[in-house]
Formats: structure tokens, C-alpha cells, sequence
């Protein structure tokens, strides 16, 4: 039988995906304020399009305040990594003080507009400050994370073919990133083979088996993480954050696809060929870091006392 050709959409879909996928590849892999400067570009992108999906609800929000505010948790978000910055604990309490402070600039600036903001803009604006701002920054601390005993087995390592030395930070980073991708290549494939039982009406393409299918594929990439990175109960908690983070995947894929369905939109935007806008290809990528970062911190130490 003659395979069918692919279509130009298919094919442009395929393109930019490999595209997105190379460019996040290099940036993790440079780190510091190339990741950061990054992070920043694409959740400015993805904040313009939460913004449009608010207004055609009728929401007016406090588009540029929030768009700044946000660039300035990330550029302190970085600064207090204290890598080529000279006031480190400066940064830190500037970053810690941004959100708090950003609420209160957003307030008033939608008191001062001709017509006084409601509700409904006040939250849309913090909600975007939260989402594609607090959120996001995670990945930043994320990759900036030192400390050798979160990744035992590469403490003495360096990067393929390089005198480049291994951090945890970047280790944590990649394997958090192919977490989700474990999760939507599992979801996908199994989904489509044995999809049957609708997961939720808010996207009615996805299935409980494809869910249940991400989250194995998680798993398994987790075992292998753990094992690779040296924990303690390697291929035990490896294999638990995996599931942990394709919960959060999914959570932010139908938390966009929720909002989307909402604004009557069936894309974010446009900005990818094949895939929608800058939202629709990261929403799975947004609650991930803050989960991944609080396990790994807060999660570890206990690990390692009970070990």
C-alpha cells in the first residue's frame, strides 16, 4: 500500500514542534540569564494572549502594569540566583516582594482608568501575574539550583564531549521537561489506540486511558531520572514525581483549555504553525516547575533522613 503523503498543515506542524523543542532544548542547556531572558520573551508572548482571551469576555485588564510586573519578578527571580550579581539577598527580598506589591500597583491603576475596574479585571490581572509569572519563575529557580546533593551521581560530571561540569539544577530542569513530554506522548499515543471514556467536556479529545496512559510514561521516565540522578529509592521517587508531574501537566492543559472554551476560542493564538498560540503549546509546562522545585527543596531532605 502507497503511504499517504502528509499535509502542509501536518508538515508545518511537525516543523515548529521540533523547532520549539530544539530552541528549549539549547536554552535550558545555557542556563542563567539566556534562560531567563527566554522565559521572559515567551511568557510575555503567552501573557498578550491570556489578556486577548480576556477581553473577549469583557474583561478589562491591567494589561501593561501586569506585563512589567512580570518581566520584573523574573530579571529578580534570576538576580537572586546571585550568579555575576552583586547584591544576591538584595535581589531575593526585591523578587519575594514583587508579587505582594504588583497586587497593590494593579489595584490602583485600575482605580485610576476612566472607568473604574470591576472584579472581574482585578482578578484577571492577578490571575495573569500568578500564571505566566509566578509560575513560570520556577523554572528560573529550578535551573539555578547548586546544591550537589540533589543529583549525587553527576556531582563529579561533566557534559558529553565538554569540560563543562553537570549541575543539579540542569539535570532537574531536563528531567522535568521530559516529564512532560512523557505525559503527552503517552496520553497521546495511548489515548488515540485505546481511548474510550471521555476524561472531562472541557476537552472532549482526551480520554481517561490517555491520561492514564501519560501518567505511566511519566513513571517510567521518572524510575529512569531517579536511577540516572542517584537518589536514594532511585527508580521509587523518581517514579512518583513522573505522576506527580503529569497530574500537574494535565491540570495546566485543561486549565488553558478551560479558559479557551470560556472565550469561545479554539486556540490561544497563532504564533505556532500547527499548533495554535504561544498558550497552547506551554500550558502544560506552567504549574510544573512550582511542583517540581517544592518537591526537590522541601521533599529531598526528608527523603535522605528516612533513608
Amino acid at each position: 500500500m502507497i503511504p499517504r503523503p502528509r499535509s502542509a498543515t501536518s508538515l508545518a506542524r511537525l516543523a515548529s514542534g521540533w523547532a520549539a523543542g530544539g530552541f528549549g532544548f539549547l536554552v535550558v542547556m545555557l542556563g542563567g540569564w539566556w534562560f531567563t531572558l527566554a522565559v521572559g520573551v515567551i511568557v510575555h508572548l503567552g501573557l498578550l494572549e491570556f489578556f486577548r482571551m480576556a477581553r473577549f469576555k469583557g474583561i478589562r485588564p491591567a494589561s501593561r502594569t501586569t506585563l512589567v510586573a512580570v518581566q520584573l519578578l523574573l530579571l529578580t527571580t534570576q538576580a537572586a540566583a546571585g550568579s555575576g550579581w552583586f547584591m544576591p539577598e538584595v535581589a531575593s527580598e526585591v523578587a519575594a516582594a514583587v508579587l505582594p506589591a504588583s497586587g497593590a500597583v494593579i489595584c490602583g491603576w485600575l482605580l485610576l482608568q476612566p472607568t473604574t475596574g470591576t472584579i472581574a479585571d482585578i482578578a484577571a490581572s492577578i490571575f495573569g501575574l500568578f500564571y505566566l509569572g509566578f509560575l513560570p519563575s520556577h523554572w528560573i529557580k529550578l535551573r539555578d539550583l547548586v546544591d550537589p546533593a540533589l543529583a549525587p551521581s553527576l556531582a563529579n560530571a561533566t557534559l558529553p564531549g565538554t569540560t563543562m561540569p553537570w549541575s543539579s539544577g540542569l539535570a532537574l530542569t531536563l528531567l522535568a521537561c521530559f516529564l512532560i513530554v512523557a505525559t503527552d506522548l503517552g496520553a497521546y499515543a495511548i489515548g488515540r489506540r485505546w481511548g474510550r471514556h471521555p476524561l472531562s467536556p472541557i476537552s472532549p479529545g482526551k480520554t481517561v486511558e490517555g491520561a492514564l496512559g501519560g501518567m505511566v510514561s511519566a513513571l517510567l521516565v521518572g524510575a529512569a531520572g531517579g536511577i540516572w540522578l542517584g537518589w536514594h529509592w532511585g527508580a521509587l521517587v523518581g517514579g512518583l514525581l513522573g505522576a506527580v508531574v503529569s497530574v500537574f501537566a494535565l491540570v495546566g492543559d485543561l486549565t488553558e483549555s478551560m479558559m479557551k472554551r470560556d472565550a469561545g476560542l479554539k486556540d490561544s493564538g497563532d504564533a505556532i504553525p500547527g499548533h495554535g498560540g504561544i498558550l497552547d503549546r506551554i500550558d502544560s509546562y506552567l504549574f510544573v516547575p512550582a511542583v517540581v522545585y517544592s518537591l526537590v527543596t522541601l521533599g529531598f531532605p526528608l527523603v535522605e533522613r528516612l533513608s
